[in-house]
């Protein structure tokens, strides 16, 4: 497959990705962007492995967790809809709105590689080992992401509880 039919079929699901670790459309689009212009001046090798697609998704992934970027990681651009577009719609369309919101707030707080693992196997469906290659480290070191991630998540939830007085 040539670099323009792979760019056809992938943009998008790229893209998507990006928006999912990054929380911020704009950050996705100039990661994408770069990592796609990079990856044309190597396509003639990046095309003939097995796996073009998970190769270029941990460029994205890389891009992301580079120093380059850390400052604009954290600043959380909270757009309206952007994740809205991507998940089937509920019966009440602003509870759907506001459990996106508060799902983006919560894994906002998460390191970048927690955040990173947490999106590659809820959001893109990932083995350990495809998340392993993306982040590039051992599927041991991922399901370690994964429990940390989790964990983090549910003391926060419970806090959350706590401070409004919900008891599970």
């Amino acid at each position: 497959m040539g670099f323009d039919q792979f760019v056809t079929d992938r943009l998008d699901r790229l893209l998507r990705y990006a928006t999912a670790i990054t929380c911020d459309k704009h950050l996705a689009q100039d990661i994408v962007q770069n990592v796609l212009l990079r990856a044309q001046s190597k396509w003639d090798r990046i095309g003939a492995m097995d796996a073009p697609y998970l190769y270029v998704k941990r460029m994205v992934t890389n891009d992301y967790l580079s120093w380059r970027h850390r400052k604009a990681a954290r600043e959380i651009a909270v757009e309206r809809g952007e994740l809205a577009r991507h998940v089937p719609s509920m019966a009440d369309p602003a509870d759907a709105h506001a459990e996106r919101e508060a799902m983006r707030a919560r894994i906002a707080v998460l390191p970048r590689k927690q955040r990173a693992a947490l999106v590659l196997r809820f959001y893109e469906d990932c083995s350990d080992t495809e998340i392993a290659q993306v982040l590039g480290c051992t599927e041991s070191t991922v399901r370690s992401q994964l429990s940390r991630a989790l964990q983090t998540l549910r003391a926060h939830e419970i806090a959350r509880s706590a401070t409004l007085g919900v008891h599970s």
